[in-house]
């Protein structure tokens, strides 16, 4: 299995980068256009938590923890092949991460898969720890 291939890790970058500023703008277009729409994309947020594309795509940009200027120390980008990929990301002021599983849907799949070469959201998962404990 090639891990990490250039152009897959820059096109995820690209795409990941367009999917944070929406999240950050709560851009509700930009989210719903960079998420997949079947029924068993999977996104678990703070506040809530949605397994079919019907609820995911209400979603209110607007509650997201992560958002609201907060800035992200580390985010590594993984990719598998050519059409999958993981990113994790550390948000230090709220002891956060975030993983976002991404890959590479057809136009077949989405219609508007050709934006960001049709890479698309399809798991999510938010965690936060809002005081560290000390030992």
């Amino acid at each position: 299995m090639n891990v990490n291939i250039p152009y897959v890790v820059a096109e995820v970058a690209v795409a990941h980068a367009a999917y944070e500023k929406a999240l950050a703008d709560n851009d509700i277009f930009q989210i719903n256009a960079l998420t997949w729409t079947d029924p068993q994309a999977v996104h678990y947020r703070l506040e809530d938590m949605h397994q079919r594309a019907r609820q995911s795509r209400k979603l209110n940009a607007s509650l997201h923890p992560f958002s609201n200027g907060k800035t992200a120390a580390t985010t590594t980008i993984t990719t598998f092949e050519h059409d999958h990929a993981t990113v994790n990301t550390e948000f230090p002021e709220l002891y956060g991460r975030r993983t976002v599983v991404w890959a590479r849907i057809g136009p077949d799949a989405q219609p508007e898969a050709g934006l960001h070469g049709g890479w698309r959201v399809v798991a999510s998962h938010e965690s936060v720890m809002y005081s560290r404990r000390s030992f």
